[in-house]
Parts: structure tokens; sequence; C-alpha cells
């Protein structure tokens, strides 16, 4: 038990429930951490609440009753993630991230942990309100926005593998076609790894065609498992409608146009902020 000010009670309380999203904590957990009275705690909390909601860090929810407590919901003003959206762009615009054919090169910011942490967060407030069992991606540079997002949402993330390994045990295996270069490839996942009617959040670092997230969703109907929602980092705006897999979906780039002579590259916001 801690006996703190009340100014510094305030601050750990912050980061205890910050640390904590998407968990219900009983008020009896801060009464007993502080030796406060569950009156004090709960003047604490409409003093976080507001804060949150002023500062656009999310949503503070209290639960009346004996089983009920207060659980932070990150979220993101549409404002503030347009601004992330813009530096984003203005990043995948540097000349010198053009690749040999036309490709772009990406894994310098899929390594940055704050830039993958906002991301999350955008797609924990995308998608605010779904329930979801688990985030999926296929390896290997989607994990870190999946464990981004996973940790906005508190939520376990299961990993789909391009080649099956010894050390996953039983595991389902299906063939699926690139949408892009219409060639054929196989992706796997453990039996243990997702239970049986999950509800799963796919999210991954890009998308041209559909592909390989059309794969992954092929690969969930054989765990009876529903795709309640997809998220990708950066869309390629250059597929056709008719030819892109996937349109049910939430981008926060799109990737228009890629000039090898010129050494331009054109990006703008997602469909995210596209208007309603």
């Amino acid at each position: 038990m801690k006996k703190l000010k009340r100014s510094a009670r305030l601050v750990e309380m912050t980061q205890y429930l910050l640390s904590r999203p998407h968990t219900l904590i009983p008020l009896t957990t801060f009464a007993d951490r502080y030796g406060a009275a569950k009156s004090s705690i709960s003047e604490d909390l409409v003093i976080i609440k507001e804060v949150f909601e002023e500062e656009g860090i999310g949503d503070l929810l209290t639960l009346a009753g004996a089983a009920g407590g207060v659980k932070y919901i990150p979220k993101m003003p549409k404002e503030q993630a347009l601004v992330f959206a813009n530096d984003l762009c203005s990043q995948l615009q540097q000349k010198d991230r053009i690749l040999p054919g036309g490709y772009l090169y990406m894994s310098d910011l899929l390594g940055q942990p704050s830039l993958m942490n906002e991301a999350g967060k955008i797609f924990a407030t995308a998608f605010s309100g779904k329930d979801f069992d688990v985030v999926m991606t296929v390896e290997t540079k989607g994990i870190p926005l999946a464990y981004a997002t996973g940790a906005q949402l508190n939520l376990p993330v299961v990993l789909v593998r391009r080649d099956h390994q010894v050390t996953e045990g039983s595991a389902v295996s299906i063939n699926y076609v690139s949408g892009s270069h219409k060639s054929i490839h196989t992706m796997s996942l453990s039996r243990r790894a997702l239970k049986e009617k999950s509800r799963v959040l796919i999210v991954d670092d890009f998308m041209k065609a559909g592909g390989t997230i059309q794969g992954m969703v092929d690969l969930l109907a054989e765990f009876d498992a529903e795709v309640a929602g997809v998220g990708v980092l950066v869309e390629s705006g250059a597929v056709e409608s008719e030819e892109r897999l996937l349109h049910d979906y939430v981008s926060l780039a799109t990737l228009t146009a890629v000039d090898p002579k010129t050494k331009e590259i054109f990006v703008s916001p997602g469909n995210y902020f596209d208007p309603s």
C-alpha cells in the first residue's frame, strides 16, 4: 500500500490505466493500492477522464455495480490521426526510398516503435466498438504493426507463417494467389494458435491487390473464424477496383504512383480519412 499525495497519486493512476488498455480495473484495486477511500478514487478518476477527453488520449469508461470498475479505451481524434497520416506520407515520399522495380523501402518506418504505436492507436479507434479475440498478420514486416495494434486493444497476436515450422506443431496450410503477381504461394497457421469461431482483426503493412489478405481470410475459414476487420498501413492506389480482391478495409495511406525516372513518389492519406 502506497501513501501518496494526491498529485502523485493522479500521475501513477494515469500511468496504471495507460499501461492496461481495455482492462476492467475495480475501484478497490486503486483504493487498496493507495490506502484511499473509494470516494476519493472516484474523484481522481473524474479528473483523469476529463484530461483524457480534452487531450484526445481516449475514453475512461466507468461501470457501476459490484462487478464494475473503470476501463481505459485508447482513441485518437480524426484531426490528430490526419496529422500522423500526413507525416507518414511525407516520410514515404522521400526519393531515396525507391528500389529497383519501382518498389518502396518501408522497413525503417515499420521499425519505429513510436510510429507503429500511433498507427496501432488509430486502428484501435477505427475499429472501436467491435469485438475481437485476436489480431492477425502474416510474417514478417507486418509484425510490428500487429503487436502495436494488439497492445492498444489488449489482444493477443497470431502470426501466419509463409512456411510451416516444425515447432508450430500440427498446422493448416493453404495455397493462395498473389493479387499483384498472379503467382501461387503457401501460408500456414498452427492449429493451437487460434480457437475456432474466433473474431479476427487482420492488419498488414502494405496491400496491393489484396491477395495476401484474401489468403488469410481463406485460411481463417478453415478455423470457422470470422474476419471482423482489416487494417492496412499503406495501400496501393494504382490497382483498378475490379482487380482488387478486397474492398472492406481501413487504410492509413495510399501510394498512388512511383516514378523511378524522376524519383517522384505520390502518397496521400488513406481511405480512413475519406468523407463519410
